[in-house]
Protein backbone atom coordinates (compact mmCIF):
# COMPACT_ATOMS: atom_id res chain seq x y z
CA UNK A 1 0.00 0.00 0.00
CA UNK A 2 1.47 3.08 -0.94
CA UNK A 3 -0.04 6.39 0.08
CA UNK A 4 1.47 9.98 -1.53
CA UNK A 5 0.90 13.82 -0.26
CA UNK A 6 2.63 16.81 -1.56
CA UNK A 7 2.21 19.25 1.05
CA UNK A 8 3.25 23.34 -1.01
CA UNK A 9 5.08 25.83 1.04
CA UNK A 10 6.50 29.12 0.35
CA UNK A 11 10.10 28.48 -1.58
CA UNK A 12 10.14 25.09 -0.36
CA UNK A 13 7.93 21.63 -1.74
CA UNK A 14 7.50 19.10 0.78
CA UNK A 15 7.43 15.17 -0.25
CA UNK A 16 5.89 12.83 2.09
CA UNK A 17 4.65 9.41 1.58
CA UNK A 18 3.72 7.05 3.14
CA UNK A 19 4.59 3.02 1.98
CA UNK A 20 4.19 -0.08 3.50
CA UNK A 21 5.41 -2.80 1.25
CA UNK A 22 5.52 -6.61 2.55
CA UNK A 23 8.84 -7.86 0.88
CA UNK A 24 9.56 -11.93 0.52
CA UNK A 25 12.72 -13.81 -0.02
CA UNK A 26 11.75 -17.43 0.66
CA UNK A 27 9.81 -18.44 3.68
CA UNK A 28 10.47 -15.52 5.12
CA UNK A 29 9.20 -11.41 4.81
CA UNK A 30 10.41 -7.86 5.39
CA UNK A 31 8.48 -4.50 5.47
CA UNK A 32 9.65 -2.03 3.59
CA UNK A 33 8.23 1.53 5.03
CA UNK A 34 8.71 5.27 5.89
CA UNK A 35 10.51 6.62 8.91
CA UNK A 36 7.79 7.82 11.59
CA UNK A 37 7.98 9.42 14.77
CA UNK A 38 8.27 6.14 16.53
CA UNK A 39 11.52 4.77 14.82
CA UNK A 40 14.49 7.07 16.53
CA UNK A 41 15.90 3.53 18.78
CA UNK A 42 15.71 1.64 16.22
CA UNK A 43 17.01 3.80 13.69
CA UNK A 44 20.32 4.72 16.37
CA UNK A 45 20.85 1.25 16.72
CA UNK A 46 20.75 0.39 13.13
CA UNK A 47 23.65 3.26 12.83
CA UNK A 48 25.20 1.79 15.62
CA UNK A 49 25.21 -1.44 13.61
CA UNK A 50 26.75 -0.73 10.78
CA UNK A 51 30.32 -2.03 9.93
CA UNK A 52 33.54 0.76 10.20
CA UNK A 53 33.83 -0.29 6.08
CA UNK A 54 29.83 0.58 5.86
CA UNK A 55 30.50 3.77 7.24
CA UNK A 56 32.77 4.64 5.32
CA UNK A 57 30.84 4.09 1.92
CA UNK A 58 27.50 5.64 3.65
CA UNK A 59 27.94 8.91 5.05
CA UNK A 60 25.06 11.15 3.75
CA UNK A 61 25.06 12.48 7.60
CA UNK A 62 26.46 11.73 10.60
CA UNK A 63 25.19 8.25 11.60
CA UNK A 64 25.00 8.74 15.18
CA UNK A 65 21.84 8.71 17.69
CA UNK A 66 21.19 12.25 17.91
CA UNK A 67 20.78 11.88 13.92
CA UNK A 68 18.23 9.16 14.07
CA UNK A 69 16.03 11.34 16.70
CA UNK A 70 16.36 14.01 14.47
CA UNK A 71 15.00 12.25 11.59
CA UNK A 72 12.54 10.59 13.48
CA UNK A 73 10.82 13.74 14.59
CA UNK A 74 10.90 15.79 11.27
CA UNK A 75 9.82 12.95 8.97
CA UNK A 76 8.16 15.34 6.37
CA UNK A 77 10.81 17.16 4.43
CA UNK A 78 12.55 17.17 0.90
CA UNK A 79 13.82 13.57 1.64
CA UNK A 80 12.02 10.53 1.27
CA UNK A 81 13.65 7.91 3.92
CA UNK A 82 12.26 4.43 4.29
CA UNK A 83 13.62 1.43 6.62
CA UNK A 84 13.44 -1.94 5.98
CA UNK A 85 12.72 -4.40 8.82
CA UNK A 86 13.15 -7.47 9.60
CA UNK A 87 10.62 -8.13 12.64
CA UNK A 88 10.96 -4.71 14.37
CA UNK A 89 14.65 -4.85 13.94
CA UNK A 90 16.25 -1.83 10.84
CA UNK A 91 17.98 -3.87 8.99
CA UNK A 92 18.36 -0.99 5.81
CA UNK A 93 17.66 2.44 5.68
CA UNK A 94 17.09 4.83 1.93
CA UNK A 95 17.08 8.43 1.42
CA UNK A 96 15.92 9.85 -2.17
CA UNK A 97 16.81 13.22 -1.72
CA UNK A 98 14.08 15.77 -4.16
CA UNK A 99 16.15 19.12 -3.15
CA UNK A 100 19.66 19.06 -5.24
CA UNK A 101 22.76 19.26 -3.82
CA UNK A 102 25.05 22.40 -5.38
CA UNK A 103 27.85 19.76 -4.97
CA UNK A 104 26.26 16.87 -7.20
CA UNK A 105 24.69 19.79 -9.57
CA UNK A 106 28.03 21.43 -10.35
CA UNK A 107 29.50 17.94 -10.85
CA UNK A 108 27.25 17.07 -13.27
CA UNK A 109 27.35 20.36 -15.06
CA UNK A 110 30.94 19.62 -16.07
CA UNK A 111 28.94 16.71 -17.53
CA UNK A 112 26.53 18.94 -19.78
CA UNK A 113 23.39 17.41 -16.98
CA UNK A 114 21.31 20.02 -15.40
CA UNK A 115 19.89 18.34 -12.37
CA UNK A 116 17.17 19.90 -10.99
CA UNK A 117 15.45 20.18 -7.43
CA UNK A 118 11.80 17.99 -7.56
CA UNK A 119 13.29 16.54 -10.68
CA UNK A 120 16.14 14.87 -10.31
CA UNK A 121 16.16 12.56 -6.94
CA UNK A 122 19.73 11.95 -4.79
CA UNK A 123 19.82 8.23 -3.27
CA UNK A 124 21.73 6.98 -0.66
CA UNK A 125 20.89 3.40 0.41
CA UNK A 126 22.56 1.07 2.97
CA UNK A 127 22.01 -2.47 5.01
CA UNK A 128 23.74 -4.34 7.16
CA UNK A 129 26.25 -6.54 6.20
CA UNK A 130 24.99 -9.71 7.14
CA UNK A 131 21.50 -9.00 4.95
CA UNK A 132 23.70 -8.44 2.35
CA UNK A 133 24.06 -10.50 -1.10
CA UNK A 134 20.50 -12.07 0.12
CA UNK A 135 18.50 -9.92 -2.57
CA UNK A 136 16.83 -7.93 -0.82
CA UNK A 137 18.39 -4.73 -2.00
CA UNK A 138 17.27 -5.83 -5.45
CA UNK A 139 13.91 -5.90 -4.16
CA UNK A 140 13.97 -2.46 -2.67
CA UNK A 141 15.51 -1.32 -5.57
CA UNK A 142 12.29 -2.17 -7.45
CA UNK A 143 9.66 -0.78 -5.14
CA UNK A 144 11.90 2.80 -5.17
CA UNK A 145 12.02 2.81 -8.75
CA UNK A 146 8.56 1.86 -9.59
CA UNK A 147 7.60 5.06 -6.86
CA UNK A 148 9.74 7.69 -8.74
CA UNK A 149 8.09 6.75 -12.31
CA UNK A 150 4.46 6.75 -10.89
CA UNK A 151 5.46 10.62 -9.49
CA UNK A 152 7.29 11.20 -13.11
CA UNK A 153 10.92 12.19 -11.14
CA UNK A 154 13.04 11.82 -13.80
CA UNK A 155 16.49 10.43 -13.05
CA UNK A 156 17.82 8.91 -9.82
CA UNK A 157 21.76 9.97 -8.85
CA UNK A 158 23.87 8.42 -6.02
CA UNK A 159 24.37 10.86 -3.58
CA UNK A 160 28.13 11.39 -3.45
CA UNK A 161 28.86 8.60 -6.34
CA UNK A 162 30.31 5.03 -5.65
CA UNK A 163 33.99 4.53 -4.80
CA UNK A 164 36.30 2.99 -7.12
CA UNK A 165 36.91 0.33 -5.14
CA UNK A 166 33.22 -0.89 -4.20
CA UNK A 167 33.34 -3.26 -7.47
CA UNK A 168 30.17 -5.14 -5.89
CA UNK A 169 28.49 -1.55 -5.92
CA UNK A 170 28.99 -0.29 -9.17
CA UNK A 171 27.63 -4.02 -10.79
CA UNK A 172 24.45 -3.39 -8.62
CA UNK A 173 23.32 -0.22 -9.96
CA UNK A 174 24.68 -1.30 -13.29
CA UNK A 175 22.31 -4.07 -13.98
CA UNK A 176 19.62 -1.55 -12.66
CA UNK A 177 20.28 0.75 -15.57
CA UNK A 178 22.63 3.58 -13.84
CA UNK A 179 25.21 4.97 -15.73
CA UNK A 180 28.85 6.47 -15.35
CA UNK A 181 29.18 10.25 -16.21
CA UNK A 182 32.53 10.55 -14.54
CA UNK A 183 34.02 11.36 -11.40
CA UNK A 184 35.82 13.11 -8.85
CA UNK A 185 39.01 12.49 -6.13
CA UNK A 186 38.74 12.37 -2.60
CA UNK A 187 40.74 10.02 -0.66
CA UNK A 188 39.81 7.88 -3.51
CA UNK A 189 38.15 8.03 -7.07
CA UNK A 190 34.58 8.56 -6.97
CA UNK A 191 32.59 7.30 -9.94
CA UNK A 192 29.06 9.63 -10.52
CA UNK A 193 26.08 7.29 -11.74
CA UNK A 194 22.53 8.35 -13.13
CA UNK A 195 19.57 6.47 -13.99
CA UNK A 196 16.93 7.76 -16.39
CA UNK A 197 13.84 6.85 -15.23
Amino acid sequence: LVVFYHLCFPFIFFHFFMINEIIYRGDHHYTLRTVSVNDALPLAEYFASLSEETKRRFQPHPLTAESAAEIARFPLGTAIRTILLDGAKVIGYFILETAMSPHEAGRFAAYGIELVSGKDVLFAPSILDNYQNKGLASEVMLVLIDFLKREKFQSLVLMGGTQETNSRAIAFYEKFGFVKFGGYHTEMFNHDMRLIL
